[in-house]
């Protein structure tokens, strides 16, 4: 990856502390969801690929909601990396990552932030190119204390941990000083989506802004 391609997607990830992790069943929440997050301060939203209507949430928010910055998240394959971008997103997830996916996204035009657990997968990410990446199963894979230990031997890199991490937790990766924020889905709680209880993801996402002051 570039650096213009890094310096692009730490920009976006150091708009909020806090990533939101959507994954939206019905598309026609997109929109009042991304404006309740975006009115809340997290701005940069990761759309999982994990349902048959991430694509169209996708384009709908980056139609409907020019304040939200749509990411897509659980981006396997080169077919998805163009499906993605081509629905609007200006920013990539994946778990892991292989050198035909990191091929495939720098040949697009949305910046890939790939995904690592272990200490050779960083150095491999980097040695792509790859010096921001995702920390992940953050929780399972070590936690705070792996990242904190990671820091020295590799202080070159910055990472946003996910998976397991939820608002205590967030707390203490983001004391870290190669965690540039982190990813969860605690911000949009499945039950007030389905019940279009706007007002307390707008309540969550003002709570998780202001987790770094």
């Amino acid at each position: 990856m570039t650096d213009a391609r890094q310096s692009a997607l730490l920009a976006i990830l150091r708009r909020a502390p806090v990533v939101p992790v959507l994954t939206i069943e019905d598309p026609h929440t997109a929109v009042p969801l991304a404006q309740a997050l975006v009115a809340g301060g997290l701005s940069a939203l990761e759309i999982t690929l994990r349902t048959d209507g991430a694509l169209d949430a996708m384009e709908a928010i980056a139609r409907h909601v020019p304040d939200a910055i749509v990411g897509a998240g659980t981006v396997l394959s080169a077919s998805q990396v163009k499906e993605a971008t081509s629905a609007g997103a200006r920013f990539l997830v994946s778990p892991g990552c292989t050198e035909a996916l990191s091929a495939a996204a720098a040949q697009g035009s949305a910046p890939l932030l790939p995904g690592a657990s272990t200490a050779s997968e960083a150095m491999r990410l980097a040695e792509m190119g790859h010096h921001v990446m995702k920390f992940f199963p953050a929780e399972p894979a070590g936690g705070v204390a792996f990242l904190k230990a990671l820091g020295a031997p590799l202080p070159h890199l910055l990472f946003c941990p996910t998976g397991g991490v939820d608002a205590e937790k967030a707390k203490a990766y983001l004391a870290l000083p190669n965690v540039v924020c982190v990813g969860g889905s605690w911000i949009a709680p499945a039950a007030a989506v389905k019940a279009g209880d706007w007002a307390t993801i707008a309540r969550l996402s003002r709570a998780a802004a202001a987790l770094r002051g």
